[in-house]
């Protein structure tokens, strides 16, 4: 694969050579590669593949405008520039409709937006990489930000009041008709897809093994996003990167940063997987189900712990659209005796989140299992 950047993020972040953020950055060297890799699937010309760059390219563009990062927007621009002019169509009308909505209110979405998306002219493959676009951009707009606050860099639109909880469905049924969950819950959910997930004989050796190297070949979200393979590839190994690895923030406090992005972004299924790793690594249930069920409009750190306090806000101002962390949460964490790796840590996951949330939410939906 051709690569644009070795390391968009870094020359983004104006990350210094010798500072510990780049060190941080390099012990999590499998997430720092799988982000550029990802960055790189997206961003790269495809043979048969009905999504030109120039389109994917216009829609990083506002995408990134919409998170409010304007280095971000440039970057995107710049590229643009180097390419022919693309027609306004109803086609990238409709795109950029659901980039709108994907980036501001991803618990918004139905699956009447996606029949919109395939009546504009998007097949199903084009609709799950438009998806996986929209939602990459979501997360790297949030390493961005993270980035530059830890390395002392001015950011925009910042604001050190608490992000409150948002909005979420409460649709007593799935489209399919099944019994939906109606509040967060640390209970185990099923999710079923709006469009169709490739079956698993249509991939084919060598792209069942790579589902298989992941444990995605029985799952319907896994085979949907395998509709282009080597987006999820990157998107799996950049998710592996930031959770499982050793030292830096105990994994309880990345599946707690996991936890509040969803409930910011409203996903209750994300939530319910990753609040109750939290609970069962933190012994701290009560802790967890208190954040799960604070209402929309409340502060999610309510009555938590002076150190979970201070990843539990700066979590929810990364996770909100435009994301608004500041350098003062940053002071924050680092007052609780955070290191360097564990900020790094607790951005990743939490940023990781406006990804994998704009997913699940804008191609499925949850039932009670």
């Amino acid at each position: 694969m051709t690569t644009y950047s070795t390391d968009l993020l870094e020359k983004l972040a104006d990350i210094a050579p010798d500072s510990a953020l780049k060190q941080a950055r390099e012990t999590r060297d499998a997430a720092t590669r799988h982000a550029q890799g990802s960055y790189d699937a997206l961003f790269t010309e495809q043979d048969g593949v009905d999504f030109s760059l120039a389109e994917r390219l216009r829609l990083a563009q506002n995408v990134a405008r919409w998170h409010g990062d304007s280095q971000l927007t440039n970057h995107y621009s710049e590229r643009l520039q180097d390419l022919p002019d693309i027609d306004e169509t109803a086609r990238l009308d409709a795109a950029l409709t659901h980039g709108e909505r994907l980036s501001f209110k991803p618990a918004s979405a139905t699956p009447a937006h996606l029949q919109a998306l395939k009546k504009a002219g998007w097949s199903v493959d084009a609709i799950v990489t438009l998806s996986q676009l929209i939602a990459f951009v979501s997360f790297q707009s949030r390493v961005l930000r993270s980035y530059r606050l830890i390395g002392g860099k001015p950011v925009e639109n910042g604001s050190n009041k608490p992000v409150g909880a948002a909005f979420w469905r409460t649709e007593p049924n799935t489209h399919s008709g099944r019994d939906a969950p109606q509040a967060f819950t640390q209970e185990e959910l099923g999710w079923e897809p709006w469009i169709p997930a490739k079956k698993l004989e249509e991939f084919d050796e060598a792209q069942q093994a790579i589902l298989a190297k992941f444990g995605h070949t029985d799952s319907d979200y896994f085979r949907l996003l395998g509709r282009n393979l080597p987006v999820l590839e990157q998107r799996t190994l950049t998710d592996k990167g930031i959770f499982y690895t050793s030292g830096g923030l105990p994994r309880k406090e990345r599946e707690l940063a996991a936890t509040v992005a969803s409930k910011i972004n409203g996903c209750i299924y994300c939530a319910s997987v990753h609040s109750r790793k939290a609970s069962q690594l933190s012994k701290q249930t009560e802790d967890v189900q208190r954040l799960i069920d604070t209402p929309p409009g409340g502060i999610l750190s309510k009555e938590q712990s002076p150190r979970w306090q201070a990843q539990i806000d700066f979590a929810a101002a990364l996770s909100a659209t435009p994301p608004v962390a500041t350098e003062q949460h940053i002071a924050a964490l680092r007052e609780q005796g955070l290191t360097e790796l564990e900020i790094v840590d607790l951005a990743q996951s939490a940023a990781f989140f406006a990804w994998a949330n704009r997913l699940m939410l804008t191609l499925g939906e949850p039932f009670n299992g």
